[in-house]
């Protein structure tokens, strides 16, 4: 099978998953449920994740390369302040982007109450880390592979994962709104914060 279908089969499957495990919880939610709410057999569910909560990976993966998209095309001319606040109210364009974007909020808002999705969370970061690699390497003149690079990248995304789960619990659990400057001054702060490289301001390399 094309791999891009098979992505695309597994993002579906991630999709229902995320719904269920909002609906009804991850311990009442069964492979069976997820297999017939995506409309496949679990023979195939099974092929394409290692358990349950492995389902929701690949929606956690999908939002967070698109914010790591969105850094790639970060201008070296402009501070990480001004480049969230004006392209991160844009970065989910489509009605499914803004979907998936809902469903891994609500996903972050109960890694407190359902741990069991925590592991899927983390190995979607991880893949975000990496890539957030280049962006750093990129902004401080240096080589990917350089320790300080990995780090500054690392550090990075840990700030990020801070933010994320303090804005989707409070939102999810408290009913607390956030204004889009809110969003913007928070995550750019803990990136600023926990860079270990000079990157958050304009550049010349």
């Amino acid at each position: 099978m094309d791999q891009s279908k098979i992505e695309q089969g597994r993002l579906s499957v991630a999709r229902h998953a995320a719904e269920l495990f909002w609906r009804d919880g991850v311990e009442k939610t069964s492979g069976d449920a997820i297999a017939a709410a995506a409309g496949l057999s679990k023979r195939t569910v099974w092929r394409y994740f290692r358990s349950k909560e492995a389902c929701i990976e690949p929606l956690f993966k999908i939002t967070g390369m698109r914010f790591i998209e969105l850094l790639r095309s970060w201008p070296h001319d402009v501070s990480i302040e001004a480049y969230l606040h004006d392209t991160l109210g844009s970065m989910l364009k489509t009605e499914q982007e803004i979907r998936d974007g809902v469903a891994v909020a609500r996903l972050i808002s109960l890694l407190k109450t359902e741990p069991a999705i925590r592991s899927a969370y983390l190995m979607a970061s991880a893949q975000a880390e990496d890539d957030l690699v280049a962006v750093v390497a990129e902004r401080s003149g240096r080589a990917r592979e350089d320790f300080d690079v990995k780090l500054c990248a690392a550090a990075a995304m840990a700030a990020v994962r801070v933010v994320d789960e303090d804005i989707c619990t409070a939102t999810f659990t408290h009913g607390r709104h956030f204004e889009h400057h809110e969003v913007c001054d928070r995550l750019s702060a803990a990136i600023r914060t926990a860079a270990t490289l000079p990157i958050c301001d304009p550049v010349d390399v």
